[in-house]
């Protein structure tokens, strides 16, 4: 099981990254911080593997956060997620030997990539106590963008997002439609549609027209 920790200020952001992460198979959230103190004592007093951590917290950047603690835990990983896009932050993080580098607002299919990616890397890692250079070279040339099981599917589709589609469509049933699919997946209604219309693409679900109250028709979508 790997041991997440999310050091956030907003606490409704905090809480939307607690449910993707609360999606994704192996993973515990541990707790949050939201300043860095706290994100500290969170850290002694808890098993951590991973640190979600925001650059801009209250009383200390997350980049000094991040340096602090790596000369504490040498082996936490970190993964920044920030609204911070300019050129210096990101290199700066690069040098402390961060994992990823995400830029707000995140989608729950970025996040979950980058945090699956994460997962595979340390599976990989520690299944081997000899390594050869085919194997570095392997892992080193994966980028966290990148799922080995997604690799048929069209850019802007991962597995783990269609496999909770279909779960939101079985529990909802009787016809759903985008916007209902996004709020259960707390995604936007074009990231709910593309998966919609994929499944509908793959001869999984079809499509019907259907006419409200008002007589504004509306496009619900049917697992087959």
């Amino acid at each position: 099981m790997l041991n997440i920790a999310i050091v956030e200020d907003d606490f409704r952001i905090a809480s939307i990254h607690e449910n993707f992460l609360n999606e994704i198979p192996g993973v515990t959230v541990v707790g949050k911080a939201f300043n860095a103190a706290d994100a500290v004592k969170m850290i002694e007093e808890t098993r951590v593997d991973l640190v979600l951590v925001d650059i801009y917290l209250p009383d200390k950047l997350g980049t000094e956060l991040i340096r602090e603690l790596k000369t504490k835990y040498a082996n936490l990983n970190f993964i920044v997620i920030t609204a911070a896009n300019n050129i210096e932050l990101l290199q700066e993080n690069l040098r402390l030997g961060i994992f990823y580098y995400l830029i707000k607002p995140v989608t729950m299919e970025k996040f979950t990539e980058v945090i699956t990616n994460f997962i595979n890397q340390e599976k990989k890692l520690n299944s081997k106590e000899i390594v050869t250079q085919e194997f570095v070279d392997q892992l080193l040339k994966s980028t966290p963008v990148e799922l080995s099981e997604d690799s048929n599917l069209p850019k802007g589709i991962n597995s783990l997002t269609l496999k909770k589609v279909s779960e939101i469509m079985e529990s909802l049933g009787n016809g759903v439609t985008a916007e209902e699919v996004g709020v259960e997946m707390k995604a936007s209604r074009t990231t709910a549609r593309r998966y919609l219309e994929y499944f509908v693409s793959t001869g999984k679900a079809r499509a019907e027209l259907e006419y409200g109250i008002v007589g504004r028709p509306e496009r619900k979508y049917y697992l087959i």
